[in-house]
């Protein structure tokens, strides 16, 4: 499938690895894909991206994605989901980091690898680049974009889509932004 990656896609995923290895994490995330997105520049990606503003706020977005990780994943909808059964998410994640110290449920913890000075793509990673991949040839494009892989994100539910539809970009913002309205009506044929 990585024969597909058009130039700009590549420099994506291998950004995805950068990040993570910065962030010394175990492995790539969907979150490592997204900082690697905002960081391109001069693609069809980037120029969704920042007209849809998300350039502008890239520490809102850093930070909503830091505290999600503090609530160990859980998404806004999640925590709202539980407030309305009566239960605070923030009071329980507060009572955790005060007995087992800040950051105890973000999940960080290192993994092992295989390889020292390899980064493995997490599941949910992984199928972010296989929804691209649909994504892409449900346009009827023969290559994989980083367009794929900005709407896979915004298409695969979890933290990363959740904190872009926090900041404006749904996948049809982003198919709008990046398709203009000729193509609103197409489906997510990503299933």
């Amino acid at each position: 499938m990585f024969e597909r990656f058009t130039k700009g896609a590549r420099a994506t995923v291998t950004g995805a690895v950068t990040h993570a290895e910065r962030a010394d994490a175990g492995s790539v995330t969907e979150e490592h894909l997204l900082l690697a997105l905002l960081d391109q520049e001069g693609s069809r990606a980037s120029f969704a991206v920042a007209a849809l503003g998300l350039t502008d706020r890239r520490a809102s977005v850093e930070a909503a994605l830091a505290d999600a990780r503090r609530r160990g994943g859980m998404t806004r909808a999640d925590a709202d989901a539980l407030a309305g059964i009566g239960i605070d998410l923030t009071a329980i994640v507060s009572r955790i980091e005060e007995a087992h110290g800040e950051g105890a449920l973000r999940g960080d913890r290192k993994e092992r690898r295989r390889w020292p000075g390899t980064r493995a793509f997490t599941k949910e990673a992984k199928k972010i680049l296989e929804k691209s991949l649909r994504i892409a040839l449900g346009r009827g494009d023969r290559f994989i974009g980083e367009e794929h892989l900005l709407l896979a994100l915004t298409a695969s539910p979890g933290v990363v889509a959740d904190v872009l539809a926090e900041h404006g970009a749904t996948y049809e913002t982003v198919n709008r932004a990046l398709y203009g309205d000729g193509d609103a009506g197409q489906e997510r044929k990503a299933g």
